[in-house]
């Protein structure tokens, strides 16, 4: 099978949050810098993968191919409420046997979350474009990967093998950045 490249994507607050204590992203940490960012790297996706409570929200969000992460079905199946979208569950199939189901057998694949769909590809990510907003705080918000708040985003990321490179910056006057963290070869 072709190689499919693995990105992740997340926006975090300054303590490593991607949502507040109700599970929801608030709009403190929504920037119209990184929503371009986000918006331009799913519309180039071969594949986004998510969880139930994980949605990009956005107006191609229907058109795009999906794999939504969920235990309520035995292994893959097709989403009744969308034809674009197949519903995955990891304990019963392979990752690869949902995207066959999905029609992908190579490309780029978008994983936008959340926290333990981001965990389940630690090992696999090429590329992991970190977005972080350092003047938001969300002190009792869900972390963005399993071993937050333990450790720093970027100490995570660092133990799955993944290495820093040059941050670019996508909103001056709130200091948001986007880091992408590549696999070292």
């Amino acid at each position: 099978m072709p190689a499919l490249i693995i990105e992740g994507y997340v926006i975090v607050s300054a303590d490593g949050m991607l949502a507040n204590a109700d599970r929801v992203m608030p709009d403190a940490l929504k920037f119209e810098g990184d929503k371009q960012f986000f918006t331009a790297a799913l519309d180039r996706a071969d594949l986004i993968v998510h969880g139930r409570h994980s949605f990009e929200d956005q107006t191609n969000s229907l058109r795009r191919k999906r794999i939504v992460v969920t235990r309520t079905i035995g292994t893959v199946a097709p989403d009744p409420s969308n034809p674009k979208a197949t519903l995955w569950n990891p304990a019963g199939a392979p990752f690869e046997a949902a995207c066959e189901h999905a029609g992908v057998g190579s490309g780029t694949v978008a994983i936008i979350g959340g926290p333990n769909v981001f965990g389940m590809f630690m090992d696999r990510y090429d590329t992991f474009w970190l977005s972080q907003a350092p003047l938001v705080h969300l002190p009792d918000g869900e972390p963005c990967f399993p071993g937050v708040p333990a450790q720093s985003p970027q100490q995570v990321l660092a133990a799955h093998g993944l290495k820093a490179g040059p941050a670019q910056i996508l909103d001056a006057a709130d200091g948001v950045s986007v880091t992408p963290w590549q696999r070292k070869v």
